[in-house]
């Protein structure tokens, strides 16, 4: 590190090194961090000549407030636009000129944005990315041009979309009090209400370098790299961060339901039961648990409902990986003619079968196997290896913990199952939405 910051007079861009990050058997990846809080996560991987460079900032829509919900979402959308030396579209242009491949997203805990490049290109991407951290412009046209084409986004994924809109009402129904409760794109009045200065106050607030975590995966070389990240994030300041929202949902003690109609030819189904955070390992525990219920044409519920009784098209359940406790979700889309209650019962019984009697020793390991067959095919390419270390850092602020997560499955137990199915899988704390066919004329 001495020879790094040598003749560093700026404090904001001194390095140091943080520690060393277990990535499996035969990868590490080092944590660094520069004057101004910007953590840095380098991974080699020189199994390809290329480079995958994420930013994740911790800052998602449970960052907001009543009124001003889905400025998270926008400024995914904000953050393609032009910087003080940058013309709108010259972001886009120079990125594909680079053999870029560029995109973002916007969660409950978290944003990002990646770009995978060939190797050569990092310090051109590495440029762009610290000139929109810091230099972007915020006009009211281009908020005006960016608000319309989110509100399109809403219209087109939740409001004229069966499963957006039941998401949404599942979600506004199970918390009353956790941010937990709005959606991620925000409400629309929301939307349409917002202005230059309130995006102007989010994009100091938390587009920072002490709010941010660059992870770069690839065949890199760790000094140039390094200073490299000195050069061009040096010069940008911390910025003061407000606590994080630590609200704590109240209890659910009793079933919550709630039938919405919609245009669709078949009934729908959406049931969310209380699930830990994702740090917790009972968490794992239900992963695995999901995977004996929903995942493959013969788990136990695809093959109840889609292939011997016939009465629906699709099923799913997923856990949702969030900071705080969220939500196990299961989706129903029934065949036409088929109610949902038949759904819910088959459900209902295959739920109290995981409360109490132990899974078989056959499915445990074949859940588990595909479970880790899943994460491993997530780790191959260099994005990928990227991806997952910027996601265990924003949300748990360890890295290290993505192999962590790999340990937990394999350690999990039937008894492990049938306790945790015991502790979250009952009627009384759950939320449901059920999606009945609106009648075509009367819409």
């Amino acid at each position: 590190m001495e020879a790094l910051n040598k003749g560093v007079r700026n404090k904001n861009a001194r390095v140091s090194f943080v520690s060393e990050v277990p990535f499996g058997e035969a990868l590490s990846a080092r944590r660094y961090r520069l004057g101004n809080g910007l953590t840095v996560l380098l991974l080699i991987d020189r199994s390809a000549p290329v480079i995958s460079f994420h930013s994740w900032f911790r800052v998602g829509s449970r960052d907001e407030k009543p009124g001003k919900t889905g400025l998270s979402h926008l400024f995914e959308h904000l953050m393609f636009n032009e910087t003080k030396s940058q013309k709108l579209g010259a972001f886009d242009r120079k990125m594909e000129a680079a053999g870029a491949e560029t995109n973002a997203a916007t969660w409950v805990d978290w944003t990002y944005y990646h770009a995978n490049i060939p190797a050569s290109e990092l310090k051109t991407v590495m440029r762009l990315e610290s000139d929109r951290m810091h230099n972007l412009v915020l006009k009211d046209k281009q908020v005006r041009s960016e608000k319309e084409v989110v509100a399109n986004e809403r219209r087109y994924r939740v409001d004229d979309d069966v499963e957006g809109t039941a998401n949404e009402t599942l979600y506004a129904l199970a918390f009353k009090k956790h941010p937990y409760h709005w959606p991620t794109i925000g409400w629309m009045s929301d939307i349409e209400g917002f202005t230059t200065r309130d995006c102007e106050r989010f994009y100091k607030t938390y587009y920072a370098p002490n709010n941010a975590i660059v992870a770069i995966a690839g065949d890199l070389d760790e000094r140039k790299t390094l200073t490299m990240l000195q050069e061009h994030y040096g010069a940008l300041r911390a910025a003061k961060l407000p606590p994080r929202p630590t609200v704590k949902e109240p209890p659910q003690k009793s079933e919550r339901t709630r039938t919405i109609e919609q245009p669709t030819s078949s009934e729908k189904l959406l049931i969310g039961y209380r699930a830990p955070a994702f740090v917790d390992r009972d968490h794992a525990v239900l992963t695995v648990a999901n995977e004996i219920l929903f995942g493959g044409r013969s788990s136990r519920l695809f093959r109840a409902l889609v292939r011997e009784r016939e009465i629906a098209s699709e099923v799913r359940g997923s856990l949702s990986p969030s900071q705080d406790p969220g939500l196990y979700e299961i989706w129903v889309s029934m065949r036409a003619g088929h109610k949902q209650e038949r759904a819910r019962r088959n459900i209902d019984a295959a739920v109290k079968r995981l409360c109490t009697t132990r899974v078989t020793p056959a499915e445990l390991e074949k859940a588990k196997s595909r479970l880790e067959l899943g994460f491993l095919q997530a780790m191959e390419t260099a994005g990928g290896k990227a991806e997952q270390l910027g996601f265990y850092e924003a949300v748990l602020d360890d890295a290290g913990f993505v192999f962590t997560r790999l340990e937990q499955y394999r350690t999990v137990t039937a008894d492990d199952i049938r306790a945790a199915a015991r502790r979250y899988l009952q009627p009384t704390s759950r939320t449901i939405v059920a999606v009945i066919p609106k009648d075509e004329a009367t819409a």
